[in-house]
């Protein structure tokens, strides 16, 4: 909270700075009964020009959607960057102003952004520039001529008998993982079994010691820290991993979908992130907050690569060296660690409790790509990047990415088409079969980079 104090005081010094009158609140809004206090304190000072929300951590959607419908001036997001020193993710607030793009475009409403720290060269300009911009404008979606490509024709083929499991419901306010399993499956042939969170736990409970014994022993080859976490929780982690397999056994599902906060951590007492990290390597791709969509992409790339992938965060951007971050709390396969550094067990860096997968990337070329409605327009966002050999970003699993075009330019696509907040990756490059698998499926592409 110190940090973030500190930023927000830093945002208003920069506003004063350049010359903007503001009127409301100047403190910390920490939930909706404090949010709706500041909006009700802004509407009863009389006319305003902009409403900017100014986003100094991560939140979901919900609110901003919320004051952007109440208000009926243009809206402006602005998030703040922080260092990349290896520890955790203090503020994440790229995400949210992502999630927050993306809740405000499916909704039909306009918005302006920013992401700049509030002592960047040029933060009056940014400032005064976004407090007179218009809204984006959209990207130009492609359509490609079918091409013969035996890869395409066996990835469709997969998607049309697969199947996705999806443990409980996703979080609210985040519009991002909302999906409609009809449409789904007529755009895919992807089928979707539904699974109670609290049927999932039982499961765990039940799981005979022996298994998870034998899942802790195999972690154990190259996991480092083991026996420095809660041994009661990292027992029910592996308990949870062990019902994992069994849902996905039990459904024949080809990749699970999981709602993995907060109940795991407070109903159940562990991190999912480790046990659906271990899915991730073993071949069952596993998203997030159960997000369908996210794990329909992973299964995608997981059948183009042939080897496990990752579904992640963008959670910062550095123009001055053209690099991002990709990160997701502890949930990328061992097999993407980067062999000069050794994997860890650790924890979730919020709750406190494991498992956590911890390490870098290992340098190469990736793909990144997303079965997108952004906007409610079904398409195929993907991207070409390389990972960077770079110190690790921050605590959970993270890589230092340089994109095929300028970070900037990504970053504006991702915010100006109001893009979901998960990507997933694949080592190697696989943009040519992607553009053939969307032909195949009659979907448009989006190539940010």
């Amino acid at each position: 909270m110190e940090f973030a104090e500190e930023m927000k005081n830093r945002a208003f010094a920069a506003l004063d700075a350049a010359g903007i009158a503001t009127i409301g609140p100047r403190t910390l809004a920490c939930d909706t009964e404090q949010a709706e206090a500041a909006l009700a304190e802004i509407a009863g000072q009389g006319d305003i020009d902009l409403l900017l929300i100014i986003q100094i951590t991560f939140t979901d959607a919900s609110m901003t959607i919320e004051m952007a419908r109440q208000s009926n001036v243009p809206v402006a997001i602005w998030g703040v960057p922080e260092p990349r020193i290896g520890g955790r993710l203090r503020l994440n607030a790229y995400c949210g102003i992502n999630l927050a793009a993306h809740a405000l475009g499916k909704a039909g409403l306009g918005y302006r952004w920013l992401f700049s720290s509030p002592d960047a060269p040029g933060i009056t300009d940014k400032l005064t520039g976004l407090a007179a911009s218009s809204t984006g404008s959209a990207v130009s979606v492609e359509r490609f001529e079918l091409e013969a490509d035996a890869v395409a024709d066996r990835v469709v083929e997969k998607l049309g008998r697969a199947r996705i499991s999806v443990i409980g419901e996703h979080p609210a306010g985040f519009d991002t993982c909302e999906f409609n399993a009809n449409e789904l499956h007529e755009l895919t042939g992807i089928s979707v079994d539904r699974v109670k969170l609290d049927d999932a736990f039982e499961k765990a409970k039940s799981a005979p010691a022996e298994r998870a014994i034998a899942h802790r022993a195999e972690a154990a080859k190259s996991l480092a820290g083991l026996d420095d976490v809660d041994q009661e929780q990292l027992d029910r982690s592996f308990r949870l991993l062990c019902a994992l397999e069994d849902i996905a056994d039990e459904n024949k599902a080809d990749s699970i979908a999981v709602r993995c906060w907060p109940e795991t951590f407070v109903d159940y007492g562990c991190a999912a992130c480790g046990p659906m990290a271990m899915m991730n390597q073993a071949g069952v791709p596993s998203a997030c907050e159960a997000d369908v969509y996210g794990s329909a992409t992973t299964l995608m790339l997981q059948e183009l690569a042939g080897e496990p992938v990752w579904m992640a965060d963008l959670v910062d951007v550095d123009e001055t060296d053209d690099t991002a971050v990709l990160w997701h709390c502890g949930l990328a396969p061992l097999s993407m660690c980067d062999p000069e550094a050794q994997a860890e067990a650790t924890i979730h860096t919020n709750r406190k409790m494991p498992l956590l997968h911890q390490f870098p990337l290992k340098p190469g070329r990736i793909t990144l790509a997303r079965l997108s409605q952004a906007k409610n327009e079904k398409k195929l966002m993907i991207a070409g990047a390389e990972v960077l050999r770079a110190p690790m970003a921050f605590t959970g699993t993270s890589g230092v990415v340089r994109f095929d075009k300028r970070v900037a330019d990504v970053c504006t696509t991702i915010m100006d088409e109001g893009l979901e907040h998960h990507f997933s990756l694949a080592y190697g490059d696989h943009l040519g079969s992607l553009r053939q698998v969307a032909k195949r499926l009659n979907l448009p592409v989006l190539q940010i980079a």
